[in-house]
């Protein structure tokens, strides 16, 4: 076990439910605190590489549709680590194909144990599981990296991360508590859907795959039934912990049909918004400032829309020195150095689990 003090370069890789590409990136830590940032890459997914993820989506192991998910997956991340300068390990997340946390079980796609024989470094993944056996949602993960930088950018009051990817998540930070596992130092949990029914409203309607800086969304106005009905879903009234797969609304996009493309944009737009609203009834406070992280920090509508929306200032992460592109890697990265120290990376606060709990398998070349 690593003494406390050392520190490690650690690289860290993430698969989002955007399915763009892969992030790498790595930082200095000791699991505990971040020290430094090195090396940042992105692998894009070809059109035919995100088809046959897309294929995948909603499987589990065995289905062969996953396991082709799985080869592209892992042929990707061989592809980034290509030339990679020396670091202790790979935090490998892989790709959520199903997430079923109220039926304890979840898949991500790719092999950490392969990827480290093909690879030649130490992999750590398989995050979610024991946290999922012990009771926990599995997600979301990337809380207590988040108080690691809350500590780094030097916060003294709670802060909110809330990251837009295909999910939205949100995790409020106490940075004065004495680590991320302590009782009440993260609370977090997912919002609703981001950029996930965005994207596939766009690919449905043969415009893309995004709304590229929000243009179209901007163009339009929002549904009120639509949203309205949307909102009424149990998922929004439930208290935390809670969590989402990638496709639980994804019949919104039915409800979309008599819309122009502009609008349907926007009523997507407006629901990720109106979602983190709600989201923020179950913070203990409000915080200082929301920072935002992940794709949907990009898109003018949706900033647009949380700035008059939220009553606490909402910014990018780069605001504060830190790298929203990159900030999920990061993460991983992170919480392989814990499970390499044999600390807990997940708590009650962040994913309802019994009790502080260590995640992670460790793969060896």
């Amino acid at each position: 076990m690593k003494e406390k003090g050392q520190r490690w370069r650690m690289a860290g890789a993430m698969s989002g439910t955007s399915l763009d590409g892969v992030d790498l990136a790595v930082i200095e830590t000791d699991g505990v605190s971040v020290t430094g940032f090195g090396e940042t890459r992105y692998r894009p997914y070809s059109e035919a590489e995100r088809a046959v993820i897309r294929e995948g989506l909603g499987t589990w192991a065995g289905d062969g549709r996953a396991e082709a998910a799985a080869r592209v997956v892992e042929a990707a991340h061989l592809e980034v680590l290509e030339g990679l300068e020396e670091v202790e390990a790979l935090g490998f997340h892989g790709q959520t194909l199903a997430h079923d946390p109220e039926g304890g079980r979840t898949h991500q796609a790719g092999d950490g144990a392969r990827l480290a024989k093909a690879s030649g470094r130490q992999v750590i993944w398989d995050f979610r599981s024991t946290d999922m056996e012990l009771g926990g949602q599995g997600a979301p993960l990337a809380p207590f990296y988040h108080w690691a930088c809350a500590r780094w950018i030097g916060a003294e009051a709670p802060v909110a991360f809330l990251n837009l990817g295909g999910v939205g998540n949100i995790t409020w930070v106490d940075p004065s508590a004495a680590g991320p596992e302590a009782p009440g130092a993260c609370i977090a949990f997912d919002t609703g859907p981001a950029n996930a029914p965005i994207d596939d409203f766009m690919v449905a309607r043969g415009l893309g795959p995004r709304d590229e800086g929000g243009a179209l969304a901007l163009r339009g106005r929002p549904d009120r039934d639509v949203l309205r009905a949307a909102l009424g879903e149990r998922y929004f009234a439930r208290m935390p912990p809670k969590s989402l797969d990638r496709d639980d609304f994804s019949g919104l996009l039915e409800c979309l049909d008599g819309l122009s493309d502009a609008d349907g944009a926007a009523t997507l737009a407006a629901l990720c918004v109106s979602a983190v609203g709600v989201g923020m009834q179950h913070l203990p406070s409000m915080p200082a400032r929301v920072l935002v992280t992940g794709g949907g920090r990009h898109n003018a509508g949706l900033m647009q829309g949380l700035g008059a929306t939220l009553s606490c200032p909402v910014d990018p992460v780069e605001t504060v020195g830190l790298d929203g592109d990159f900030l999920e890697a990061q993460a991983f990265a992170y919480l392989a150095a814990r499970v390499m120290r044999g600390l807990p990376t997940s708590a009650p606060g962040t994913t309802g689990v019994a009790a502080p709990v260590g995640g992670g398998r460790r793969s060896r070349p």
